[in-house]
């Protein structure tokens, strides 16, 4: 290699997110404990991406994400191969792609990781859709391990006294599954504590999307995909506090230094649904060749848009009751609602919409918020059709044409 392909670009090099390095080793190493639990005698739990993670972190058992792995399989490509796979057995194309990806992994030991580590139960929260319910009973009967459900009600626009009464009662029917399972009581002490790193994780990761009100934004949607790992993965730690504490100071030392991810930062979207996870970087420079810089989300302020709803105090229960109204587990009038909310905090010009062929919750309802956000609010808008791990629906041709034509009726 020669000398001047060796040079590294110093502008390109000043735009990179330091913080990067630190999430990939925490990531590693949170995968070797976990495919290490039989050697330590730890159990393994997997979980939704929306269950409460909190009272598994108490009790020391090490929580698994099928979703989140499911990410990593879309990003590292080999979406099509797992999914086909699970094709093969069965599955139906039109089944979540997560789902097929896990599915495909769990019978070849396949997947960017060499399969995740086997479960010694399980923990289903329906709150982000029904499919994990029948996905996590498949996976209750191949791995012989116990399942945990928990049902969240629909909420439409209060959640009364009795839905949170019924999640409550759950919360304490969870505990008391995982008492068993682990052979020790809680320590509600313990609980307590994990309960108030959540909250600051989860406080942190919001002033880290916080920092995209900024103009130039210090990070982009796109990055925010990236580092939304570890508020998944492991809240409740200090582990993910220290880490988004160490993000936030980046982001405000890339402020005060006026540094934006995007150059010539001119056009502000907000995104809306789950990452196409296998084309993120090629998004990321399609928009970014129009000037356009996705300064915002629905996606990853989920887990913190749910602050307003837990009290520190009581943790438990009001966490059972934050738990049920999480983004897609909410009414088109109170999705309506948050995204006018981000649309003004972002100051953004156009939203984007992935219609994700994998998610039909968070899809559904997408083309009447479209027409709301257009005629009420007065901002283009842009949807995308694709899947967030199977690259057999997407058609870089189609939306490659459909990103120019948007971004030429924001420029006139």
């Amino acid at each position: 290699m020669s000398d001047s392909s060796k040079r590294t670009d110093p502008e390109k090099e000043k735009r990179k997110i330091k913080s990067v390095q630190k999430m990939k080793e925490i990531m590693t190493n949170y995968y070797i404990e976990a495919k290490g639990a039989a050697d330590t005698g730890k159990k393994v739990a997997w979980i939704t991406s929306g269950g409460p993670v909190e009272p598994l972190i108490a009790m020391d058992v090490i929580p698994v994400y099928p979703e989140n792995h499911g990410a990593m399989i879309g990003a590292s490509k080999m979406g099509i191969e797992l999914c086909e796979k699970a094709e093969e057995m069965g599955y139906p194309r039109e089944l979540c792609s997560y789902a097929r990806a896990d599915i495909g992994c769990a019978v070849t030991d396949g997947g960017p990781i060499g399969g995740l580590p086997r479960p010694d139960f399980l923990v289903c929260c329906n709150n982000i859709c029904g499919t994990v319910m029948k996905w996590y009973e498949v996976a209750a009967r191949y791995y012989n391990v116990p399942l945990f459900i928990l049902d969240t009600p629909f909420t439409h626009r209060e959640f009364p006294p009795a839905a949170k009464q019924y999640v409550i009662d759950q919360i304490y029917e969870y505990i008391a599954f995982l008492e068993e399972n682990c052979g020790k009581k809680m320590d509600y002490d313990r609980m307590q504590e994990v309960g108030r790193l959540s909250v600051e994780g989860l406080r942190l990761w919001q002033a880290v999307l916080d920092s995209g009100a900024h103009k130039p934004a210090p990070m982009t949607a796109f990055d925010a995909f990236f580092h939304l790992a570890l508020i998944v993965t492991l809240r409740g730690t200090q582990e993910a506090v220290d880490y988004y504490r160490q993000l936030r100071d980046e982001m405000q030392e890339r402020i005060n230094q006026g540094i934006g991810m995007v150059p010539n930062e001119k056009y502000r979207l907000l995104w809306d649904n789950l990452p196409v996870w296998y084309r993120t970087k090629w998004l990321s420079e399609k928009f970014a060749s129009h000037d356009a810089c996705l300064v915002a989300d629905t996606y990853t302020s989920a887990w913190s848009g749910v602050l307003p709803y837990i009290d520190e105090n009581n943790f438990l229960e009001t966490m059972a009751v934050a738990y049920s109204q999480v983004y897609i587990n909410v009414s088109l009038d109170i999705m309506i609602d948050t995204l006018r909310r981000l649309i003004k905090k972002y100051d953004v010009d156009g939203l984007v919409m992935h219609s994700n062929r994998s998610c039909k919750p968070y899809s559904l309802g997408q083309y009447d918020l479209q027409k709301i956000v257009m005629e009420e609010l007065k901002i283009p808008t842009l949807i995308l059709e694709a899947d967030m791990v199977d690259e057999r629906s997407f058609s870089e041709s189609q939306i490659e044409t459909r990103i120019d034509a948007f971004m030429e009726t924001l420029k006139s």
